[in-house]
């Protein structure tokens, strides 16, 4: 069996945390739209903590925060060996992707549907009247914001990540992976999380700024926690990807 040379094996290794690193952000736009209840999830009560004079705090998130953290690790080990040039190139084809996505699905609420299709769909499990073709257009139509207000946090979040990436590098040279990896995170987690819902959901939706402030705080905190959680994950991926690029591993 032929070992590959190493300039292949980097080749492959950036294809596949490319198309990992594609396929969780297209899932977590798709995915977004809905919000979701940690509490009811977890079996327990709204926490109500006081929040902002009379407001609130429940712990509600966007179900495409659930595997976002995935993005910003494989975003880190792209950063790690293939430099800012790297982040730079899979952000721009992925936001090209996800915008390209939406278009077609967008095309897809136009076209008139199948008589049979409404029929076959007319109830819901309990007998009541449903319209499918009304349900499908406002799941993938409220994506749009989502569409714009992501690809904005994205781009801008992906860009100061992989510069904050570097520039603790610099600072700490080949140690310290964690500092680098979560450091950035929290940088760039910081504007993502807030930027995506105030355009999509603010700006282009029906929330207020005390409900784009909760959810962002709340989802802040989440990618926060798994980034420090995770970042044994990190030091495996990168020792994982270091046995294979020096021929640890046959293929």
């Amino acid at each position: 069996m032929i070992v590959e040379s190493n300039s292949g094996r980097k080749q492959q290794l950036f294809m596949i945390l490319s198309a990992f690193f594609l396929t969780n952000a297209l899932v977590a736009e798709f995915a977004g739209v809905k919000i979701f209840s940690l509490e009811k999830l977890l079996g327990l009560l709204p926490a109500q903590l006081p929040f902002f004079r009379e407001q609130k705090l429940d712990f509600n998130l966007s179900v495409g925060v659930i595997i976002w953290p995935l993005v910003f690790i494989i975003s880190d080990l792209v950063n790690e060996y293939f430099g800012r040039s790297g982040v730079r190139k899979i952000s721009f084809i992925t936001a090209g992707m996800i915008a390209w996505s939406f278009l077609i699905v967008l095309a897809g609420t136009e076209v008139p549907p199948a008589d049979f299709w409404l029929n076959l769909n007319s109830t819901d499990p309990l007998g009541r009247p449903f319209d499918i073709n009304f349900a499908y257009a406002s799941i993938f139509r409220a994506g749009l914001g989502i569409i714009i207000g992501s690809l904005t946090a994205f781009l801008v979040s992906q860009l100061i990540d992989a510069y904050a990436f570097h520039y603790i590098k610099r600072i700490t040279g080949s140690k310290k992976l964690w500092l680098r990896a979560t450091g950035s995170t929290i940088i760039s987690q910081l504007i993502d999380s807030f930027v995506i819902l105030f355009i999509a959901f603010y700006l282009l939706g029906n929330w207020d700024m005390h409900q784009v402030f909760q959810v962002g705080l709340v989802q802040y905190t989440y990618k926060v926690a798994l980034a420090i959680l995770l970042t044994p994950l990190i030091y495996f991926a990168h020792w994982m990807i270091d046995r294979y690029l020096t021929g640890g591993s046959r293929y």
